[in-house]
């Protein structure tokens, strides 16, 4: 029955951070196509290229929160009831549960990315699903990297 407890809280952090994360990557879709729509000379080629910048910057983010440090359970939950906090050590094992696994696995979608390289190749745009292979890929490591490296500085 101890594990319960914690398990549970996991599981709430982790859900959490779901909710938000897909609610953003809703909302930027949304805002995507309504970009699209309302101008599609201007902005018609940028379609369905939002889930490659929603990837690139969740991979920044995960990149940060997995970089930063861990704060020890004395220092996060000194004086404190809450796990959830984020000190100036670090952030606690949920916090980074919350951010990592929550909001960034439901903000960012491998599914989509893959349904869209194989609907443009399907449409022979070969070239667009290729580059937009690269830009993901390439893009998600690099902005995973930046994302280390700033967080580095900061710990």
């Amino acid at each position: 029955m101890t594990g319960l407890i914690p398990f549970a809280s996991d599981a709430a952090a982790v859900g959490m951070g779901a909710v938000c994360g897909a609610l953003c990557r809703h909302q930027v879709g949304r805002l995507a196509a309504e970009r699209v729509a309302a101008d599609p000379k201007g902005f018609g080629r940028f379609a369905g290229w939002h889930t490659a910048g929603i990837n690139i910057g969740g991979s920044f983010i995960l990149g940060g929160i997995a970089a930063a440090p861990v704060a020890s359970p004395s220092t996060a939950a000194k004086g404190q009831l809450n796990q959830l906090n984020t000190t100036l050590s670090g952030l606690s094992p949920r916090m980074k549960l919350l951010l990592g696994v929550g909001f960034c696995g439901s903000f960012t979608t491998f599914s989509t990315y893959s349904v869209d390289v194989v609907t443009w190749l399907s449409k022979g745009e070969t070239a667009k699903a290729l580059s937009y292979v690269m830009v993901n890929n390439v893009g998600g490591a690099v902005a995973a990297c930046a994302g280390m490296m700033l967080m580095k500085r900061f710990f």
